[in-house]
C-alpha cells in the first residue's frame, strides 16, 4: 500500500525538528523542482542563515573527497553537526550521476551527526546543481552547524561556488601539472583559502611555493583578507588544524566587516539562479507545445533555427513578431 503524500509545508515543519525522513524527502522534492514544494522552500529560506557554508572545489585528482572525509571528522571532534552536499557530474544521456562521493564517504554515514547528500549537476553550468542552495537551506534549518558543498571540479567558468558559500576553499595537489594553470584561469580570485593536498609527497613544496609566490603580489580584498595557503595531508592527517584555523579567521573577518557584502552577493546569485530555472522551465513548456510545427519547417528548410527561435522567444515574452 503506497504511503500517503505528505504536503511539503508539513515536511518543512518536521525539518525544523531535524527529522531525517523529512529532511531527505524535502531535499528530493527540491532537487526534482516540484512546484508544490516552492512555498515550503520559501518558508525554509526565511528561517535559514545560521550555518557556515564552506565550498570545496579544485582540479580533478586533487583529493577533494578524501580531504572532506578527514575534515568532517575534525569538525565533528569540535562538537558541531556537519552536512555534506557532494555535487557529482551527470550523464549527458540519462541525467544520472556517478555519486562516487557517497561511496567514498560511507564511513561518515554511520555518524548520526553527519548528513551526506549527493546531487547530480543535471547539466547545470558552473559545477553547481540547480537545487544545491535549497538543500543548504534545508540542512541549515535542520540544525547543521557546518555545511560543506563539494563541486565536481574547476575550470575558467566553473566558479559559481564562490557566489554561494561563505568560505571558498580551492584545492590543488602536487604533480598534476595543471594546478597553476587552473589558478591563472581565474581560480585565484575565488579562493578564500588555498589548500595544497597530498603534502606527504616530496614534490609538494614546489606547489606550495608557486602558490605563495603568485599570491604575494595580489592586493588584499576590501575586507582586508589575504587568502592563505595551507598544506595538508589526508593520509597522515597533518595540516587540518591549520585549515580549521584559517576558516575560523576568515569567518571572523567576515563578522568584523559585517559580512553584508558577501550576504548580498549570495542573495543576488540565488535570485539569478532561481529566475533562470523558472524561466527555462516555462520556456521549455512553450517549446514542447510548438516543437513539432517548428521542427517540420526546419527539416523542410522552409525556415531556419534563428527565425524559429526568435518567434519562440517573442511568444514567450509577449513581444510582437516583426511584420
Amino acid at each position: 500500500m503506497p504511503r500517503p503524500y505528505i504536503p511539503s509545508e508539513e515536511l518543512a515543519r518536521r525539518v525544523e525538528e531535524d527529522e531525517t525522513f523529512a529532511v531527505a524527502r524535502l531535499i528530493s522534492r527540491a532537487e526534482a523542482g516540484m512546484p508544490e514544494a516552492r512555498s515550503a522552500l520559501g518558508t525554509i529560506y526565511r528561517k535559514a542563515g545560521r550555518a557556515h557554508v564552506i565550498g570545496i572545489t579544485g582540479v580533478p585528482g586533487s583529493g577533494k573527497s578524501t580531504l572532506v572525509g578527514v575534515f568532517v571528522q575534525k569538525l565533528r571532534a569540535l562538537g558541531g553537526k556537519v552536512a555534506i552536499v557532494a555535487i557529482d557530474p551527470s550523464s549527458p544521456y540519462s541525467g544520472g550521476s556517478i555519486l562516487g562521493d557517497r561511496i567514498r564517504m560511507a564511513d561518515l554515514a554511520l555518524d548520526p551527526g553527519v548528513f551526506i547528500r549527493s546531487m547530480a549537476t543535471r547539466g547545470a553550468l558552473g559545477g553547481m546543481a540547480h537545487a544545491a542552495l535549497d538543500v543548504v537551506d534545508i540542512l541549515d534549518v535542520a540544525g547543521y552547524d557546518w555545511i560543506i558543498i563539494e563541486t565536481v571540479g574547476v575550470g575558467q567558468d566553473e566558479v559559481e561556488i564562490a557566489h554561494a558559500t561563505h568560505t571558498t576553499v580551492v584545492v590543488s595537489a602536487p604533480g598534476l601539472g595543471d594546478e597553476v594553470q587552473a589558478i591563472k584561469a581565474g581560480i585565484l580570485e575565488i579562493a578564500d583559502i588555498h589548500v595544497v593536498s597530498k603534502c606527504d609527497r616530496a614534490d609538494a613544496n614546489r606547489t606550495l611555493a608557486d602558490l605563495k609566490t603568485m599570491l604575494k603580489d595580489t592586493q588584499p580584498r576590501e575586507d582586508g583578507w589575504r587568502p592563505p595557503v595551507v598544506g595538508l595531508s589526508s593520509l597522515n592527517g597533518e595540516g587540518f588544524e591549520a585549515l580549521l584555523d584559517a576558516i575560523g579567521r576568515h569567518r571572523a573577518a567576515l563578522a568584523a566587516s559585517g559580512g553584508e557584502r558577501r550576504r548580498k552577493a549570495i542573495a543576488a546569485f540565488r535570485l539569478s539562479k532561481t529566475a533562470e530555472t523558472l524561466t527555462l522551465e516555462r520556456l521549455k513548456s512553450l517549446l514542447r507545445s510548438r516543437l513539432d510545427d517548428a521542427a517540420e519547417k526546419l527539416s523542410a528548410r522552409r525556415s531556419d533555427p534563428y527565425s524559429e527561435a526568435d518567434h519562440l522567444v517573442r511568444a514567450f515574452t509577449g513581444e510582437k513578431d516583426h511584420v
